[in-house]
């Protein structure tokens, strides 16, 4: 669900809501609200227990970024690779090695076995994937579309920037932290208002 658009996931959760979509694969998300698929199989794979886990009726152990082999593209568009640091705790395993059992369970099988096998299948379906830390220039295009500009102002899709993340989410700590900012920036804007 990351990065899609919000129509979409209003309908995915509307969907579920409603029975019309039964079963419902969450990799790692959490931020939507979670009592909308009481109605569906939820199926949750990842390594927090975040609102998608809690509301889960199947739970894949996944492992967290620090014990996991990453491949990332960086805000340079440079890409980057990290080595796993620890082994996940428990029956803990890595993202991909978790799709990869689900998809021959399914009689789908993924063409790939280990992790160089999914970075050579990643590398032939995104060459640049295969230049670590090259910055590859991009082509220009059309951009955009022709139309009248809205008059709306930008706002954030981030409420609360501190509790972005199901780590951050799941401290008191940071929830005790985050009410007293709050409260902080709610006095100065009173102040300045």
């Amino acid at each position: 669900m990351p990065g899609e658009d919000v129509k979409d996931v209003d309908a995915i959760l509307a969907g579920a809501e409603s029975g019309d979509i039964e079963t419902v694969y969450l990799l790692s998300a959490d931020e939507f609200d979670a009592s909308r698929l009481q109605n569906a199989f939820v199926i949750y794979q990842g390594a927090l227990g975040d609102a998608g886990a809690h509301a889960a009726d199947v739970i894949l152990p996944g492992a967290a970024y620090p014990e996991k082999s990453g491949t990332y593209v960086n805000m340079e568009g440079r890409v980057q690779r990290s080595q796993r640091a620890v082994f996940p705790p428990g029956d803990g395993r890595e993202d991909w090695s978790i799709l990869r059992a689900l998809s021959g369970a399914m009689d789908a099988t993924l063409p790939y076995n280990d992790l160089r096998g999914l970075r050579e299948a990643m590398e032939a379906a995104c060459p640049v994937l295969a230049d670590l830390d090259a910055q590859a220039p991009g082509e220009w295009g059309a951009f955009g579309l022709e139309g009248a500009l809205d008059s709306a102002p930008f706002v954030s899709a981030v409420q609360n920037f501190y509790m972005t993340d199901p780590i951050s989410r799941a401290s008191p700590t940071m929830a005790k932290c985050t009410a007293e900012f709050g409260a902080a920036a709610e006095k100065q804007a009173e102040a300045h208002g």
